[in-house]
């Protein structure tokens, strides 16, 4: 059974990776034997790189479109070769009453959150596709079900996520490329501290979540392995909530 999980043959490129959910996915990835590199927007991925036992850290500003297929030529350059795994997790997050919201801010969201998901995918897949095999795995959001409040740009680049994760999976299912995504719920991370300091916010989603918590890195770390792994091998185009049960309640 341990060989059905192994990624010890697996190169992989997580994107996002200095904290939080990306960390956390990048040190699974590690720990069942995939040769992985992650990126960052600061100096501080190459200490995380070094700290998890990646194999290294790439700084890369997914604001500039760019610059991300620079980051990608490094990645594979690190790797020895294309990678096998692709995590897109890189996010940003802006709040603001939706009258409010900046075209600046709304511009900035979309880019980094789906329009370079889509540019990571498409130079992955490229490589992918030649190799007849891949796991692309992208990181959705229960705000990819309903809208949640002040996060105009952000619901909107969740929902895109989902839906552009069915459409690679649709156009690329049957040529050995599984396109899935993990759906986080309300996270312990810093993206949602404005929301775990709110008193009111707070207790109005802690009642909701039937695990009664937040969740925490280490809770998307399983679903990852699956996902990356060959017992996700009829796995496609899904949107998978791991949220402690809130879309359910």
């Amino acid at each position: 059974m341990n060989n059905f999980f192994n990624l010890s043959e697996k190169r992989a490129l997580v994107t996002g990776a200095t904290r939080g959910l990306g960390k956390a996915m990048a040190e699974i990835l590690i720990e069942y034997g995939a040769a992985t590199v992650i990126t960052g927007t600061s100096d501080l991925v190459n200490n995380v790189a070094g700290e998890i036992g990646a194999v290294a850290g790439i700084k890369g500003n997914f604001l500039d479109r760019k610059k991300l297929e620079a980051v990608y030529n490094e990645a594979i350059e690190k790797l020895n070769g294309a990678p096998d795994i692709l995590i897109n997790n890189a996010a940003i997050q802006r709040r603001a009453a939706c009258e409010n919201f900046t075209d600046q801010d709304w511009d900035d969201v979309i880019q980094v959150n789906l329009s370079s998901v889509f540019t990571m995918c498409k130079l992955a897949g490229k490589n992918m596709l030649e190799k007849g095999y891949g796991k692309i795995i992208n990181v959705a959001s229960l705000i990819s079900f309903f809208g949640g409040y002040n996060i105009p740009a952000y619901a909107a680049s969740k929902g895109g996520v989902a839906q552009i994760t069915k459409s690679l999976s649709n156009a690329w299912a049957g040529r050995g490329i599984n396109v899935n995504a993990i759906a986080p719920g309300y996270m312990a991370t810093d993206m949602n501290e404005a929301l775990i300091s709110d008193e009111v916010r707070n207790k109005k989603i802690l009642d909701r979540i039937p695990a009664g918590r937040w969740g925490t890195p280490d809770d998307v770390k399983g679903i990852t392995v699956f996902l990356a792994s060959s017992a996700s091998d009829y796995i496609n185009g899904a949107v998978i909530p791991v949220d402690g049960g809130y879309l359910g309640a």
